[in-house]
């Protein structure tokens, strides 16, 4: 039988519930009676978090450190944290800590890159996208930041492509085609910018286009046609 009143419980169904003022009133009348007692502490920072002072949030993460330097968990949320308060450089610091102990850590890899992203590093930031996409080929968080850094560093034609990529694995991602069909404008490729708009992928562009050509008509007239005779067929 679960045991109701067991903290762990409580604080599960108190988030759960997305109580996060009540949550932070039961772990500090935890942390009165224990001061050192690390569910309280790890949860009053993550509803602090939550209720968006962000501040107090890292008092109690570092109370944390404090027991134990390689808390995970603790760092992670004080990157958070530290995100919304845009003081990039501690975050720099925090992941490198976190890649120390496990190099492999694609969340840490990500926000590293983030960071120096904010930093306006965005050469830097591709090497940690890279070794995120080393681990996971479809993490879409790295080939969306990935393809923001290259998207600043000037280079559209790749940005473009790793857009499309997060887009195949993805494709409710509804910012990507009004991105994409912004670089393909930069490019001059007006008719690869309208399709992308319309949200058709790269492989299926090169069909489109050359089919228009062979049937005398616009990109628009054949695209509608091509979608005519898709959603006609059944």
């Amino acid at each position: 039988m679960i045991n109701l009143l067991d903290p762990s419980n409580v604080i599960t169904k108190l988030f759960n519930s997305e109580k996060y003022d009540d949550l932070y009133n039961y772990c500090k009348n935890l942390l009165e009676k224990t001061p050192d007692d690390m569910i309280a502490l790890q949860n009053i920072s993550l509803s602090l978090i939550y209720l968006k002072k962000y501040e107090e949030a890292i008092v109690y993460c570092d109370k944390v450190l404090d027991i134990k330097n390689s808390d995970t968990y603790a760092q992670k949320n004080k990157i958070y944290a530290l995100e919304n308060l845009k003081q990039y450089e501690q975050i720099l610091k925090l992941c490198k800590q976190i890649l120390s102990k496990n190099s492999r850590d694609i969340w840490a890899l990500n926000s590293m890159g983030l960071s120096l992203n904010e930093l306006n590093r965005h050469q830097d930031a591709l090497e940690y996208y890279d070794k995120s996409l080393e681990i996971d080929l479809d993490d879409v968080t790295a080939l969306m930041n990935k393809a923001i850094s290259l998207s600043h560093l000037g280079n559209y034609k790749d940005a473009i492509n790793y857009y499309d990529k997060a887009q195949t694995i993805d494709s409710n991602i509804k910012e990507i085609p009004i991105i994409k069909s912004q670089l393909f404008k930069k490019l001059g490729m007006d008719d690869d910018a309208f399709l992308a708009a319309q949200g058709v992928l790269n492989k299926e562009m090169e069909k489109i286009k050359i089919d228009a050509k062979e049937n005398k008509c616009s990109v628009f007239h054949q695209l509608c046609e091509d979608e005519y005779e898709k959603y006609g067929s059944k």
